[in-house]
């Protein structure tokens, strides 16, 4: 046959009986099994990695519904409610310094002391004086009873009487003025011991013994200062809005004004995270700052272990609401998609919905949510970075606090 027959009818396939099957086992049997072994495990592979993947696990809680109460805070500094400059009353060498420096000092405790010897001789010269205007004094009233005994003999005339009267007046007003002298060298003596006129903590001392110092009358010398710490004054500023708002609700009776009324205040220290001291309103200011706004406001803060000093910084929080009923849920359970906040909510098919909320403030460590979530929600608390829009999960209701229950749990 030509090559050109065997083009246009090719041979008739080989045939495949079982003799032929017995002679390939004998001829590679071994190396057939491989093979199909070889790609059954392939099939297997690629079907598991094609398999879909089980939904990720998150938590879920449902909020918690509680009373709350809208607060404001502000950034505020710590005054002194009472604060003194020490000074010098009367000029003279500074003999001891009886305090010591910062410390706690009581009214009436004894802070400096001055020279005394020049005043108490100005005292011992008024004494001498008061006690000569007094003799005066007697000499002529003993003179007008005579004349006025004598006049009535005339043995002296009234023009005598009348002399005698006048004589008795300068001798009274001349020991007045003596009295008055010996008073003032008086209180000399008593102003050169410098004490504290209020309770408090002293400062350092700025002028140390021996050093001359003035009195009031030429620029009295700064000795020391001393300010009050417990109770002690927070001064704050609050902007108009706030100040508009809380005057709309004190009109509808929704919240006690300021001015008549020592609303509560909480304070958080520098550094600290949570309150740490309760205290009270006590002031308002009758205008608003014209340059900033605000209105400037105190609060009164116990301070008995006088930690708090004045010139410190501390956030203040007001009432800025009436009580009442809000969803609260962890705040890392919020998250923030542009301009909006929003949390992830499992529906009932355990798909995961974005829904755009409203965030209200925090209280005790919970987010209120004024609009966006319904009691009945179930919010993606932990797991956040596994969820994704559209898609399922596999939720786990979380364990709620024996305080805070779910808004929808029965009782």
């Amino acid at each position: 046959m030509s090559t050109t027959d065997r083009t246009e009818y090719p041979a008739p396939a080989a045939r495949l009986d079982r003799g032929s099957f017995h002679r390939l086992a004998r001829c590679g049997g071994a190396s057939i099994g491989i093979l199909f072994a070889l790609t059954l495990a392939g099939c297997n592979e690629k079907a598991q990695s094609q398999a879909a993947p089980s939904p990720p696990p998150v938590t879920v809680a449902q909020p918690v519904k509680r009373t709350v109460t809208d607060w404001d805070e502000f950034t505020g500094r710590f005054e002194a409610i009472e604060e003194v400059q020490i000074r010098a009353r009367v000029g003279g060498f500074i003999n001891s310094v009886e305090f010591k420096d910062g410390a706690i000092v009581h009214a009436g405790d004894l802070l400096y002391v001055i020279d005394p010897r020049p005043f108490e001789a100005v005292v011992e010269q008024a004494e001498g004086q008061l006690a000569d205007a007094r003799a005066k004094g007697e000499l002529a009233k003993r003179d007008l009873e005579r004349g006025l005994t004598l006049v009535q003999t005339s043995a002296v005339s009234e023009q005598v009487v009348d002399q005698r009267r006048q004589a008795l007046q300068a001798a009274r007003a001349a020991e007045t003025q003596a009295d008055g002298a010996l008073k003032a060298a008086q209180l000399n003596v008593e102003f050169t011991r410098v004490v504290a006129p209020i309770t408090g903590r002293v400062s350092r001392h700025l002028v140390t013994p021996g050093n001359l110092v003035q009195g009031s009358e030429g620029g009295a010398t700064l000795l020391t200062s001393i300010v009050s710490l417990d109770p002690i004054y927070l001064y704050f500023d609050v902007d108009e809005a706030t100040y508009q708002r809380n005057s709309r609700l004190w009109f509808e009776g929704k919240r006690p004004s300021s001015r008549d009324t020592p609303n509560p205040v909480q304070v958080t220290l520098t550094g600290e995270t949570k309150p740490s001291h309760d205290g009270k309103m006590d002031f308002l200011d009758n205008r608003l700052d014209v340059s900033t706004a605000t209105l400037r406001s105190r609060a009164i803060i116990p301070n008995k272990d006088l930690s708090i000093l004045p010139g410190q910084f501390g956030r203040v929080r007001i009432i800025g609401s009436a009580p009442y009923e809000a969803l609260l849920i962890p705040d890392t359970a919020v998250a923030t998609d542009q301009s909006r906040k929003i949390v992830f909510v499992v529906k009932e098919d355990n798909t995961v919905e974005a829904r755009p909320v409203v965030l209200g403030p925090l209280d005790e460590g919970l987010r209120v949510i004024r609009e966006g979530l319904k009691a009945e929600d179930h919010v993606i608390i932990d797991g956040l970075q596994r969820a994704r829009v559209g898609a399922k999960v596999t939720p786990k209701m979380a364990q709620a606090p024996a305080s805070d229950k779910p808004a929808g749990a029965k009782p």
